[in-house]
């Protein structure tokens, strides 16, 4: 579990550490790598602009590349109890007819688990061994590695990884370069339904004219997203789900009840469906990692698994470095890493570019695109990625042997 430790208490307890690291962001990529680097032994200075871990959370689709991580930090046994296979996918038109469906369990299986998963249950899972964590803190000076934070004190670290999301503070104090953004003029709102229906592994979609609804299985229940164009939404809930029920009138007993729960939730959560990229990820005594990296739209679901994959191969390769060779094993991390994450993300984009599109032809053109394309020929190029997972190790190990 999270353990609230003040700052000073962190960073004593790094004093004789090999390397003396702190990340800024406790959310996944954050507690990932601050779990990697304590099974090393070491001691991570963990911190948290948010005052507690209140974040409303979502559904999250984990494909195998997590698998890694969780075995190696000791929780994969965990992290399968509190999340659920996602074995199929259904597809379904801008009238609510289902239009056909995939196994996704037999696409992925040779490679892992594909589970769902609670965004707070995975928090829970990456904090099993307990994690201290800083709250209500950020950092408002860096050079370097020599930190100033917002209480005021000032540190030195051998690195600084800045992991605190999409819409990161910390990431303007760095020369990361370009910083460039997806605006897809779309939100949609989070919440859960306990309408499970005949098959809980069944994930299913819904893309119409000017709306997306999304059930994905968690443990014990569904996540909800019914998303459209941002002005659209400013009707509130309850109006836009009416709207939805009429132009959708074939969507069946599951999806019925998911918009009824998102009409009943009275503050259901507002995600805006934009992402970012930087141009660099690491610069002299820092890097950038997760979504303050690459953040994702979520339409390949696919990017709080390369937020995991970047913070265990960050995690593993630190296990060679030292203070005298941490910046040659930083940049083969981001020659190695950066290119399969903005890969993925390119994907997540191409399929955005296609569902963020209003129009009955948009909506007759889609549809007819899903009954020939298969899941697979949607996301080969993650799909392959996925099959080809770098070795950390290897890569640590190329780069300290050319020094």
């Amino acid at each position: 579990m999270i353990v609230e430790t003040g700052l000073q208490t962190q960073i004593e307890s790094q004093r004789d550490d090999r390397l003396r690291i702190l990340i800024a962001g406790a959310g996944i990529a954050g507690l990932t790598l601050a779990a990697l680097l304590r099974r090393q032994g070491l001691h991570p200075v963990l911190i948290e602009r948010m005052p507690r871990m209140d974040h409303p959370g979502y559904m999250l689709a984990l494909m195998p590349t997590v698998d890694p991580a969780l075995e190696d930090t000791g929780v994969h046994d965990e992290y399968l109890t509190r999340s659920v296979p996602l074995s199929r996918y259904a597809f379904r038109s801008h009238r609510g007819r289902t239009l056909r469906s995939d196994d996704l369990g037999a696409l992925l299986a040779l490679h892992g688990d594909y589970q769902g998963i609670e965004r707070g249950a995975l928090i829970d899972v990456l904090t099993t061994n307990d994690c201290p964590v800083t709250f209500g803190t950020t950092l408002t000076g860096f050079n370097r590695g020599d930190v100033t934070f917002s209480t005021g004190e000032r540190a030195s670290f051998d690195l600084v990884a800045v992991a605190d999301g999409i819409h990161s503070r910390t990431r303007d104090l760095l020369d990361v370069g370009d910083v460039s953004t997806v605006d897809t003029g779309w939100a949609g709102w989070v919440t859960w339904s306990d309408v499970l229906g005949d098959d809980p592994a069944l994930g299913e979609e819904l893309w119409g004219d000017g709306f997306f609804l999304g059930a994905y299985p968690v443990k014990d229940r569904l996540g909800i997203f019914l998303g459209g164009p941002v002005a659209d939404l400013e009707v509130g809930p309850s109006a836009f789900v009416a709207r939805v029920r009429d132009a959708a009138p074939e969507s069946g007993d599951r999806l019925r009840a998911a918009l009824d729960a998102v009409a009943a939730d009275p503050d259901p959560y507002l995600w805006p469906l934009t992402d970012v990229r930087a141009e660099r990820w690491v610069v002299p005594g820092a890097v950038l990692l997760g979504d303050a990296a690459s953040g994702f739209l979520p339409t390949a679901g696919i990017g709080a698994g390369m937020a995991m994959e970047s913070a265990w191969m960050l995690g593993r390769m630190l296990a060679h470095a030292d203070r005298t060779n941490v910046a040659a094993v930083l940049a083969e991390w981001e020659r190695v890493q950066k290119p399969r994450v903005e890969s993925a993300q390119s994907n997540s984009r191409m399929l955005a570019r296609m569902m963020f599109r209003r129009g009955k032809v948009m909506a007759w053109l889609r549809e007819t695109a899903m009954r020939v394309l298969s899941v697979r020929s949607a996301l080969g190029p993650i799909i392959d990625l996925v099959a080809d997972q770098p070795d950390p190790d290897a890569a640590a190990r190329r780069v300290l042997n050319d020094r």
